[in-house]
């Protein structure tokens, strides 16, 4: 009796160890790293393993704003200035497994139009096209990229390119890298200082009316937005390399969250946890704090309203297919 009592004990503690053993490795497999900060202080909330070095994919366009927004606040260029898209330009339109707005040589947008292209529509030739534009050169612009992260205190970060495409040698360390830690100080400054909001807080907008027959009908790319209360941003990001990442905020009752979130297995993986972690954010909020409030941004004033979408782009225009995603 007592030997099956033992034997009886030791499957129950077995299924046990395995059932902790399968919920670790779920967590594990959830993210590479995450991070949830209070906008308002910059004090963490949450972390796991918030220093893990990691490709940022298309987040990188946040650091690309961030030094446009410089250019703007110094007047170097306006939102109204026209930028004609040069052939190293349209290049970029023709990357594979890419998100782009097709731009082609000779094109004439504002600086403004394809800000837009960049945070909805997450369009690496956008992001090309103004770095070219803001620096004159691409690597010009590049280098003021990793100028203002050393600003931030970004200490762990390295860009390499306006877009977080990855690098010709499809070598990781060859790409751009950062944390969450470091892309939170990045998403706090630009929350406080900057009208990002804006930009990623719009779900849909058409590209190129009035400049092309058949414009491109952009959808952002982070479902979070009208689903998970407050979000109004930011950025997400996809590689191969990089995996899904997610650069959130989220507004409610006068406070604000940040959180970021690096190598997901996949999107839906990554909202789940998400939405999880904006919620533990907010509980985690001390008692008694002051509502979230930034600076004053201007630079807005050429704003137009966001021409209202009617019809998807023609069937026969050009798609790009990330493997197991269908367009984006």
């Amino acid at each position: 009796m007592v030997l099956r009592r033992l034997l009886v004990s030791a499957r129950i503690l077995a299924v046990v160890a395995a059932t902790v053993a399968i919920a670790s490795a779920r967590t594990a497999a959830s993210y590479k790293g995450a991070i949830a900060t209070d906008a308002a202080t910059g004090a963490v909330l949450f972390e796991d393993n918030a220093d893990a070095i990691s490709p940022p994919a298309s987040m990188t366009k946040l650091m690309t704003f961030a030094v446009l927004y410089d250019d703007l606040k110094e007047g170097t260029i306006a939102l109204d200035t026209p930028v004609t898209v040069t052939a190293e330009d349209e290049k970029v339109a023709m990357f594979k497994k890419s998100t782009e707005v097709w731009l082609r040589k000779g094109e004439t947008f504002s600086v403004e139009e394809l800000i837009y292209a960049m945070m909805i529509q997450s369009a690496n030739d956008a992001a090309y096209t103004l770095a070219h534009k803001a620096g004159g050169t691409v690597a010009s612009f590049v280098a003021q990229m990793n100028a203002k992260a050393r600003e931030l205190g970004m200490n762990r970060s390295t860009f390499r390119s306006p877009h977080g495409f990855p690098p010709p040698s499809r070598r990781i360390s060859d790409g751009d890298l950062t944390t969450p830690r470091d892309y939170s100080l990045l998403c706090r400054y630009l929350l406080l200082h900057t009208d990002i909001l804006k930009y990623t807080s719009v779900r849909e907008r058409t590209f190129g009316t009035g400049v092309r027959l058949d414009p491109v009908l952009m959808t952002n790319h982070n479902h979070l937005l009208g689903k998970i209360p407050g979000v109004d941003g930011l950025k997400t990001g996809f590689t191969d390399g990089a995996g899904f990442c997610l650069s959130a905020t989220a507004l409610r009752e006068g406070h604000r969250i940040i959180v970021v979130m690096m190598d997901s297995p996949d999107s839906r993986t990554r909202d789940l946890n998400m939405q999880e972690l904006i919620n533990q954010a907010f509980t985690a909020i001390p008692m008694g704090e002051g509502p979230f409030a930034p600076g004053q941004a201007g630079v807005s004033s050429p704003t137009r309203p966001a021409p209202t979408p009617t019809a998807p782009p023609p069937s026969d225009g050009p798609r790009v297919q990330y493997p197991g995603l269908g367009p984006r």
